[in-house]
């Protein structure tokens, strides 16, 4: 089935099929390619059968229940402000030719329901419909512009001292339930093993294939079948996908930098990451992931992983760069960029209208601190005590050699403040580090915040530090809502309402302003914001006024 699509006027098809099963973490191994402009290599999807996730979270959800009733009786401190991410609460209530496609407004969402799963069919293969074990199951992923080369199981029972992920010997019988059963094991390891597990994830995506998948491929989906597989607890838990990219894919942009240079940045907001690698992407998706891309030894490649890489010097004058997350997030969220950036590290003091004489108050605890957090279970820092006190997290900027004077001036001394100003009205960061890259002049924005990295535009490095230190506040506070994540699409526009709303706030703590100072300035600002907002609306076609 092909979605034809007026992207002026219609919505991205989500075509997942999510509510049979969910990608639990997600293996990327990639080269850059800057002369032909594209990623290749292959991904490694790690899957869970959707029933069998749903017990395991009403079992997490009831431990929850009961321990923050336990919690309330005793009056312990308030949990963390990151909820359950209910991954089976939204319906999108829209279909087409039985796949699920966003009504007018959304980006995307979920079409998933506690209750009614929704039938996804419209290939020429047809999907498992309610398990009646008549049809093969068809997995369905989002994708755009790439060209998948092979799919191929994985054969995740070849790894040395993978059996200590079987439970039941009886498996041994039967291969495949085997393979099955060691990812089931090993996508469920408690979050203190986190470590052990990314070795064993690492391990299994490099074992070898043990048979070739059938695929077919649409305008906006790549569709995978078993011949003989019937249900979805019985596909295969483990699959790679041997792929490349398009150059001309909306998921990346392909140019030079300030100084001529070749770079790519992943921009994925038109199309989200399906131009960049197959993938569920409606929103409660949540997943981890770890990525190794590899690329000329010129060239730095940033990621919105948890660890600050460093590159691994390969042969033929390459370097090889590996990132991950442990919080599980929606594939939306991942974020790369390569280029000959340079890291911009403070020379000189600021002289300039922000307040910096004022000493900073000592980091006290955060009390917003508790042992209870009510999401899925992950090495989580709300639940790190030295986190909550850590009001400037281990930062770094990148940008062209070019624009190192006007980073100097502008952005560098700004961030300690920002950061201290963003924890002193959230309390502790949802994210251990920061990258901030100055993006290309062709950036369409002011900025955009991923998980552990900003990209900022060019031209806030212009003219006075409020224009900077009110966009790198919105871009910080956007890191709180990332973490909590959004149920469907129609809550986007709630990520950007609650940053709006933040930068003020975080700006007028990071210049220490009078009570009465901060209020004339958000009062200001207020007034210009609803003065853009009129003239938006004077001149935009009606059916935009209304998400």
């Amino acid at each position: 089935m092909d979605v034809k699509l007026d992207p002026s006027r219609d919505d991205l098809p989500l075509l997942a099929n999510t509510n049979h099963m969910l990608v639990k973490h997600y293996v990327l191994d990639l080269d850059v390619d800057f002369g032909s402009q594209v990623f290749e290599g292959t991904i490694v999807l790690f899957l869970e059968d959707r029933n069998r996730f749903k017990k395991q979270m009403r079992s997490t959800k009831e431990t929850f229940q009961s321990k923050s009733e336990e919690a309330y009786r005793f009056r312990t401190p308030e949990p963390c402000h990151v909820p359950e991410r209910d991954a089976w609460a939204f319906s999108s209530k829209m279909g087409y030719n039985e796949f699920a496609v966003c009504s007018k407004g959304d980006k995307g969402g979920s079409h998933d329901d506690q209750e009614a799963v929704s039938e996804i069919s419209g290939s020429k293969y047809c999907c498992d419909k309610g398990n009646h074990g008549k049809e093969d199951f068809l997995l369905v992923l989002d994708c755009c512009d790439l060209s998948v080369l092979k799919v191929e199981e994985v054969d995740v029972a070849a790894v040395p001292g993978i059996e200590k992920f079987t439970r039941s010997p009886e498996l041994t019988v039967i291969y495949e339930e085997l393979r099955n059963e060691i990812v089931h094991e090993l996508v469920t390891l408690p979050a203190d093993r986190w470590r052990e597990q990314f070795d064993y994830y690492t391990l299994c995506s490099q074992a070898p294939s043990c048979g070739e998948l059938f695929f077919d491929i649409d305008s906006w989906s790549l569709q995978i079948r078993k011949t003989g597989v019937q249900t979805a607890a019985d596909f295969p838990h483990a699959i790679r996908i041997w792929y490349k990219t398009k150059s001309e894919g909306q998921s990346v942009t392909w140019t030079s930098d300030q100084s001529g240079r070749l770079c790519v940045y992943t921009m994925g907001s038109p199309i989200n990451n399906r131009a960049l690698f197959p993938c569920q992407e409606p929103p409660v998706a949540m997943s981890t992931w770890q990525a190794t891309v590899r690329a000329a030894a010129s060239f730095v490649v940033l990621m919105s992983g948890e660890n600050s890489a460093k590159p691994a010097p390969l042969r033929e004058g390459n370097s090889s760069w590996h990132y991950y997350v442990t919080m599980p997030m929606p594939a939306s969220t991942f974020t790369i960029a390569v280029g000959c950036w340079t890291e911009m590290k403070p020379k000189i003091c600021p002289s300039s209208d922000l307040v910096t004489e004022k000493p900073l108050p000592p980091s006290e605890p955060d009390f917003r601190y508790a042992d209870i957090c009510g999401h899925m279970e992950y090495p989580c820092r709300f639940k790190n005590a030295s986190a909550t006190t850590q009001k400037i997290i281990p930062h770094r900027v990148f940008a062209p050699l070019c624009l190192e004077g006007a980073c100097q001036e502008t952005l560098l001394w700004l961030i300690p403040p920002c950061l201290s100003a963003a924890h002193s009205v959230l309390g502790t960061h949802p994210f251990s580090r920061l990258d901030i890259l100055i993006v290309p002049a062709n950036f369409p924005s002011l900025g955009m915040a991923s998980p552990h990295i900003i990209f900022l535009s060019q031209s806030i490095l212009t003219g006075m530090s409020h224009l900077c230190g009110t966009r790198l506040c919105h871009e910080i506070a956007h890191a709180w809502f990332l973490a909590i994540g959004a149920r469907n699409w129609t809550e986007e526009w709630l990520s950007e309402g609650f940053a709006t709303h933040l930068e003020d706030v975080f700006w007028a703590e990071a210049q220490q302003l009078a009570p009465h100072e901060a209020q004339e300035q958000q009062e200001l600002r207020a007034c210009l914001c609803w003065l853009r907002l009129k003239d938006e609306l004077q001149n935009s076609p009606e059916e935009m006024h209304v998400l």
